[in-house]
């Protein structure tokens, strides 16, 4: 009984360092996943916690993830860099970044990077407005099987097919 009760107590104890190293180190937690971002390893894993980081509120440690995640390559995460660039979620809104994002995501090869930086490209939104560059962009997202711009290709490109009412305000030509 002594010994299963002290097993527990070890199980259970927290991380603790000496000059061996660390014992009962964290493993699967969301403070990992950071820590592996910021250490430079950008696994599928690691990358993929900054959606529970961003969909748990925690926005500035889903950036880091992302971030580190994007800055290796993967396009997703460039395109939710982009989405809290846009919203300003752990930072300030910036459409300037938030455009960037998606058009690294789409010279990538992501197609939904291409269908977001069509759209802020059909929009003016970060960048100057290129309607021919955006549809072009839009269209080969939808030959990707993006459904999002297949239906906007369909309605013949009527933003509003794609936009909620709520984000009209956003995407308003400033004069």
């Amino acid at each position: 009984m002594i010994l299963r009760a002290t097993l527990l107590v070890l199980l259970a104890a927290p991380a603790l360092a000496d000059e061996h190293g660390t014992t009962n180190p964290e493993e699967m937690t969301l403070d990992r996943m950071v820590e592996n971002a910021q250490n430079g390893q950008t696994d599928m894993a690691t990358c993929a916690s900054g959606y529970l980081m961003t969909k748990s509120g925690n926005h500035v440690a889903a950036r880091q993830t992302f971030e580190a995640c994007a800055d290796a390559g993967y396009t997703g995460a460039m395109t939710w860099m982009s989405y809290l660039e846009d919203n300003g979620f752990g930072g300030d809104t910036n459409p300037d970044a938030s455009t960037e994002w998606n058009r690294r995501a789409a010279e990538a090869g992501d197609p939904i990077g291409m269908f977001n930086h069509g759209l802020d490209l059909m929009r003016g939104h970060g960048t100057s407005d290129d309607q021919a560059r955006g549809r072009a962009l839009v269209d080969q997202a939808a030959a990707a099987g993006v459904t999002d711009a297949q239906d906007l290709v369909d309605s013949g490109y009527d933003l509003d097919v794609v936009t909620p009412d709520a984000d009209n305000w956003k995407y308003a030509p400033v004069f």
